[in-house]
């Protein structure tokens, strides 16, 4: 779960500038080294697709089937080993990291539905994982995103 909010979180506005962690080739090839894959310019060019369309579906802005052209060529094979039935997931070579991060967001939606969202602030872009027991985190860091924003309310009440 972290390297899927890793990669939602690798677009951040930055002083009021975007930076794009995938955009530069040597930095995307870092990110992408450091999350399992092999960083050549196919598969960054799929991250940041796939990126793309998962934070338009966790913003309800896309339906899921957005991500379906995403998916082509990707298949669950059975093994049967000692420990059971076991699916490997087949992609090609330049895709595995993309459909990983689409399966580990599947996963998600079915085990904390609801809890992956995106920042209250308006002026975020980042994503976060309410793991809390009440399912109220807003913010996708109190310290900075929260606090602004009750200051923001706490200015408007007071004037």
């Amino acid at each position: 779960m972290d390297a899927l909010l890793d990669l939602l979180n690798s677009r951040p506005l930055v002083n009021g500038e975007e930076r794009d962690a995938l955009g530069d080739p040597a930095e995307g090839r870092r990110w992408a080294r450091e999350h399992g894959g092999e960083g050549d310019l196919a598969e960054l060019a799929l991250l940041r697709e796939t990126r793309d369309a998962l934070q338009d579906v966790v913003r309800g802005e896309r339906s899921p089937a957005a991500l379906s052209p995403l998916l082509e060529g990707v298949h669950q094979i059975p093994e049967i080993t000692a420990d059971g039935l076991q699916w490997t997931v087949k992609a090609p070579p330049h895709a595995r990291l993309a459909v990983e991060m689409i399966l580990t967001w599947a996963a998600t939606e079915k085990q904390l539905p609801g809890r992956l969202r995106p920042c209250a602030n308006d002026e975020c872009q980042l994503f976060l994982l309410d793991r809390s027991r009440a399912n109220r985190a807003r913010w996708c860091s109190m310290a900075v995103c929260g606090n602004r924003e009750k200051a923001r309310r706490h200015y408007e009440r007071t004037r």
